[in-house]
C-alpha cells in the first residue's frame, strides 16, 4: 500500500494521476478463514483492523451484502460525542471519541476529523436538572464536559434563538472536544487499512445461512459459496435479527428507521452541532456549507431506507422556533437508515449462545460515533475472549436485569 501525502499528491499531477492504486482489493473469497466478519460497515471493518494491528490476525473476511459502507455507516449525521450518564456508555464511547483524534494518522487516509464541539440544549428545568447530573457524572468518569449558561450558548452559536415562547434555552451540556467526522472516509480508510494487512473485504455477498457443529459455527453460506471459519462475527446493525435467527438465537432488540436531511448549501454560519432532545431534532454544518438536520426515530418497526415528508414536517417544524433561519432554507436530499434499537438503549457487544460466534448489534440511534471504540473493544473479545469495555454490555444482563439504562443520555438520535 502505497502511503498518502503530500508528495504523492504532487508526483501524481505531473502524471496525469495515473498512478494510484485501488484503494482496497476485490477478491473472490476462499474456502475458509479463522475469522468471517459479516457486514462491512464502520464497525465490522473497524473490528477487522484492530483484530490485525493489535492481535497479529489477518486471515480475515469481511463480507458485505451490498456495497461497503452502504449501510448505516453512510447513512448518519456524522456526530461524535462521550458525554453520556452510565460508566460503562462512558468508557465506550470516550474511547471512541479518543481513538477518532488520531485516526487520520493511524489509517493514512483523512476522515476529516473535526472537532467543533456539541451541545445538548437544556430548555425545561427538567432537561436542565438531568444535564448537571451527567456533568458531575463525566467529571467522575473523566470525560470533559461543562454545563454552559445562555449567554455562553449565543456566544457560540449566534444564529440561536434563545428566547423561545415555548422552549427558551435555559444553558446547554457542552462537549468542547467533540464533534463530527466524515463517515463514509471512516469505512475507506478501514477498508484500505485492512486490505493492505491482507484482509479481504468481499462486496455483494449476502449471508444465506450459518452452519454449526458441536455447538460451535463452522461455516456461513453465502451466495457466493460456502464458507469454512473459526469464528464469526456479526455487525450487520439493523438486520443483527435476521443473521441471529439464521445462528439459532433470538435477539432483545427491535428495527426502526431513522431519518435525516440536508439543506441547500450556505454560507458558513455555525461552526458546532447542536441537540434541542425537548423539541426532538438536531442541527450541524457540513464542510460543504449543507445544514443536516435530524430527528427522532420512526415510532414503528420497519426496514426502509427511504425518506418520508411527515419526518421533514415534525423535525423542521421542531426546530423552526429555536432556529429560525432554517424556514428559509431548501431541502436539497433526505435518506433513512435502519437502526437496532434494545429496551435499555445500549448497545450489545457480546458472545452469543453458539460458540465462536459473536455479536455487535444495538447501537440504536448512535452507532457512528462509537465506530472506532467498537472495533477495539470487539476484537479483543473475539481474540481473547474478553474485554474489559464489552463486559457490561453482554447478552446477559437483559437475563439478570443489569440494564444500562441510557434513555436519557442518548438524547434525541444520539
Amino acid at each position: 500500500m502505497k502511503r498518502y501525502s503530500a508528495f504523492a499528491i504532487a508526483r501524481e499531477a505531473f502524471r496525469q494521476h495515473s498512478g494510484w492504486q485501488r484503494a482496497w482489493a476485490s477478491p473472490e473469497p476462499r474456502n475458509h478463514y479463522d475469522i468471517v466478519i459479516v457486514g462491512a460497515g464502520g464497525h465490522g471493518l473497524a473490528t477487522a483492523y484492530y483484530l490485525g494491528k493489535r492481535f497479529g490476525l489477518t486471515n480475515v473476511a469481511v463480507i458485505e451484502k451490498g456495497w461497503l459502507g452502504g449501510g448505516n455507516t453512510g447513512r448518519n449525521t456524522t456526530i461524535i460525542r462521550s458525554n453520556y450518564l452510565q460508566d460503562p456508555s462512558a468508557a465506550l464511547y470516550e474511547k471512541s471519541r479518543a481513538l477518532f483524534e488520531t485516526l487520520s494518522q493511524d489509517l493514512n487516509y483523512n476522515i476529516m476529523f473535526s472537532p467543533r464541539g456539541v451541545m445538548m440544549l437544556a430548555q425545561t428545568e427538567h432537561e436542565k436538572r438531568g444535564y448537571l447530573r451527567t456533568e458531575r457524572a463525566n467529571a467522575l468518569q473523566g470525560v470533559d464536559t461543562r454545563f454552559i449558561q445562555p449567554s455562553e450558548v449565543k456566544r457560540l452559536v449566534p444564529i440561536i434563538n434563545i428566547h423561545g415562547p415555548r422552549y427558551p434555552v435555559l444553558g446547554a451540556l457542552w462537549q468542547e472536544r467533540a464533534g463530527t467526522a466524515r463517515h463514509d472516509a471512516v469505512a475507506w480508510g478501514l477498508a484500505r487499512a485492512c486490505s493492505a494487512m491482507g484482509m479481504h473485504v468481499i462486496e455483494q455477498c449476502a449471508v444465506t445461512g450459518v452452519e454449526s457443529a458441536n455447538g460451535a459455527v463452522s461455516a456461513v453460506n453465502t451466495t457466493k459459496g460456502r464458507i469454512t471459519c473459526g469464528k464469526l462475527g456479526i455487525v450487520v446493525a439493523g438486520h443483527s435479527g435476521a443473521l441471529a435467527d439464521m445462528a439459532g438465537f433470538r435477539l432483545p432488540i427491535e428495527s426502526v428507521a431513522l431519518q435525516a436531511l440536508v439543506s441547500e448549501p450556505i454560507k458558513p454560519c455555525m461552526d458546532v452541532v447542536v441537540m434541542a432532545n425537548t423539541v426532538h431534532g438536531y442541527l450541524s454544518q457540513s464542510d460543504k456549507g449543507e445544514m443536516v438536520i435530524g430527528g427522532g426515530a420512526d415510532g414503528f418497526n420497519n426496514y426502509t431506507q427511504r425518506g418520508s415528508w411527515q419526518h421533514v414536517e415534525e423535525t423542521v417544524r421542531a426546530l423552526v422556533e429555536t432556529f429560525p433561519m432554517i424556514s428559509r432554507l431548501k431541502m436539497l436530499r433526505q435518506w433513512g437508515g435502519i437502526v437496532d434499537m434494545t429496551g435499555d438503549r445500549s448497545p450489545i457487544l457480546s458472545k452469543t449462545p453458539l460458540d465462536n460466534c459473536f455479536i455487535n448489534c444495538g447501537w440504536g440511534t448512535g452507532g457512528f460515533k462509537a465506530t472506532p471504540g467498537s472495533g477495539w473493544a470487539m476484537a479483543e473479545l473475539m481474540a481473547r475472549g474478553h474485554s474489559p469495555l464489552t463486559d457490561a454490555f453482554s447478552l446477559n444482563r437483559f437475563r439478570e436485569g443489569r440494564f444500562i439504562d441510557e434513555s436519557v443520555a442518548a438524547g434525541v438520535a444520539h
